[in-house]
């Protein structure tokens, strides 16, 4: 090899490592960037230890004054895998359900939700929604076909308490199903913002092989979940931050 030759390719194999370098110093900021977000929104404050479920331990840096404090290295981690089978997901269009009836995050979720156009329940899971989905759909088909004639004026031409009677009706049917006005079909994939909370949710999708990204504390088994997300599910701030991470890459690949 030629002289000049070897210092082309000294030169590359330099440029090419101090390039790896920088990338990896880059990576490590984001990093730690993404840690102290999740830190700041008290993600990493988990349950007393006497409520830390055996499973969840290899998800717990340390106690400290007798309170799980959750690794959020790993729970970045979480997120980053979650993220990734969400975008992929949504690039061969598949549908999403995200359940979430906890004060802390419900209307925030059906606010999020609305702004996407992604299917929701933020009020009460309704029991057999998947075992009896056909069935149960039917309410789904009832509220739209309600809110068209009301839309169109078809109501007009009742006395006022056939109209008073047909409104709560459809109040009814709304309060329940009306995130779900737009699921033509079982859903491919589901989130959960707090399994324990959702439980009867987790249990209907495990039955019909739906995969779930969850978001559970340390109270939960994190093993029972494809995509778990061990963080703090209680704090608003918390559970927030990260139902709206894993929304927004579906929602952005989608």
């Amino acid at each position: 090899m030629r002289n000049d030759d070897m210092l082309t390719r000294s030169t590359f194999i330099y440029i090419e490592k101090e390039r790896r370098d920088k990338k990896y110093m880059k990576d490590q900021e984001n990093k730690t960037a993404e840690i102290e977000r999740l830190f700041n929104a008290g993600v990493h404050l988990g349950h007393k230890k006497n409520r830390l479920h055996p499973k969840a331990r290899k998800y717990v840096y340390k106690i400290v004054n007798g309170t799980a404090i959750i690794d959020l290295t790993q729970t970045l981690s979480q997120i980053e895998a979650a993220q990734k089978f969400l975008k992929e997901q949504a690039a061969e269009g598949k549908s999403l359900l995200v359940v979430a009836t906890k004060k802390t995050v419900s209307s925030f979720v059906e606010g999020l939700c609305k702004e996407y156009g992604i299917p929701f329940i933020t009020v009460k899971w309704m029991p057999g929604l998947l075992t009896n989905f056909e069935t149960l759909m039917k309410n789904v088909k009832k509220m739209n076909e309600l809110e068209d004639a009301k839309t169109r004026g078809e109501w007009d031409k009742f006395v006022k308490h056939e109209r008073t009677k047909l409104n709560k009706e459809l109040n009814r049917l709304k309060k329940l199903y009306f995130g779900l006005a737009q699921l033509k079909k079982k859903p491919d994939l589901m989130i959960l913002a707090d399994v324990r909370k959702e439980k009867n949710a987790l249990n209907e999708a495990q039955k019909n092989s739906i995969p779930v990204v969850a978001l559970l504390d340390t109270n939960a088994n994190p093993d029972q979940i494809a995509y778990p997300i061990v963080g703090n599910d209680d704090s608003s701030s918390s559970a927030q931050l990260v139902i709206k991470d894993i929304i927004d890459s579906y929602a952005h690949a989608k």
